[in-house]
């Protein structure tokens, strides 16, 4: 990971991670593609945060970090199939950046959201 990228750090947010995971997914291609495995991705991401939208903090104990590793997972899933498939762009780049900001993963956000498409130079980033 790139040690001198800017990032934000900010506290676990799963209700908003939630909120960006259903962004990603209007973002994507909605016609019957190869992309179907990404779009399959991404509605597990949007399900496993969807219980947490309406709440006003995270689920007390372990269970925030579990979901927060799991969402990760997902995450990294779909970036390298947004690459693979040749469907990133700046929005949704900016997405997934947020997203792991959310999960408490800013530094690592920060970089994969560029292969997600996000412009390096875009004023939304860190700087």
């Amino acid at each position: 990971m790139a040690e001198n990228i800017p990032y934000f750090q900010v506290a676990l947010n799963l209700p908003h991670a939630g909120r960006i995971a259903r962004r990603i997914l209007i973002l994507l291609p909605h016609e019957e593609t190869e992309a179907d495995t990404l779009r399959k991705t991404a509605m597990s991401l949007e399900a496993l945060l969807t219980p947490y939208l309406d709440l006003d903090d995270n689920p007390g104990g372990t269970l925030a970090l579990r979901v927060r590793d799991q969402a990760a997972v997902l995450g990294r899933k779909l970036v390298d199939q947004i690459e693979a498939e040749k469907l990133g762009h700046d929005r949704l780049g900016q997405c997934v950046r947020n997203l792991f900001e959310c999960l408490e993963l800013g530094q690592e956000g920060a970089v994969i959201s560029l292969r997600a498409g996000e412009n390096p130079k875009s004023f939304q980033r860190p700087f």
